[in-house]
């Protein structure tokens, strides 16, 4: 299941994929006008930040919908409000399954993530944990809804002298250790938060961006 399909099914929403021509075009039309039409609309208006474009916004759905809008032939809002229940913080998080090792640790955005050995995570060892990665740059791990205490150790970083580690941590620490590899890569979530690294750009290209 995606990601767009487990927030639906959280929030007891169907899926309509559109089968017909008419549904079809309409879709494509809309997609025209974001790719196309609005693409030369910010052009003209000299838009050319970020900032700039989300005050342009608003009046351009003013008048693009003054021109091309219709008044629907059932004037019933038929929106159904948010339950008590839902959590959109929750339900729009980003979501991946790990497995916990015996050490008491998964892999996560090339970082490790030691549990913390409570009698929840102790009995989690070869199971499935969500890792969940909230727009805003949090993440937690969590099973069954509980939220399970954990630490970060970025696979990437050197290991400093004097580092104390937990002996039953200390083998895959120093396998981590051992498989680093100086090469470029994305940054991952500590660098660029809020993002899944499948959709970052390369660590230098973010830094070039910044500069």
């Amino acid at each position: 299941m995606t990601q767009f399909g487990r927030a639906l099914l959280a929030l007891n929403i169907d899926i309509i994929c559109a089968n017909s021509p008419q549904a079809k075009g309409r879709i494509e039309r809309a997609f025209g006008t974001l790719q196309d039409r609005m693409v030369k609309e910010l052009r003209l208006a000299g838009v050319s930040s970020i900032a700039a474009a989300n005050a342009w916004l608003p009046g351009f759905i003013t008048a693009y919908n003054t021109r091309f809008g219709r008044d629907p032939a059932n004037a019933k809002d038929l929106h159904r409000p948010l339950a008590p229940a839902d959590d959109l913080d929750e339900i729009l998080a980003w979501r991946e399954e790990r497995t916990v090792t015996r050490n008491l640790t998964l892999h996560y955005d090339r970082m490790m993530l030691l549990l913390e050995p409570t009698s929840l995570a102790r009995g989690l060892v070869r199971k499935k944990v969500e890792v969940v990665n909230y727009p805003d740059g949090r993440f937690a791990v969590q099973f069954n809804g509980a939220a399970l205490g954990f630490k970060v150790f970025d696979k990437i970083q050197t290991v400093q002298p004097g580092t104390i580690v937990d002996n039953k941590r200390l083998a895959a620490v120093l396998e981590q250790v051992k498989a680093q590899a100086a090469r470029r890569r994305p940054p991952n979530n500590l660098e660029a938060p809020g993002l899944p690294s499948k959709g970052r750009a390369p660590r230098h290209a973010a830094a070039a961006a910044l500069a």
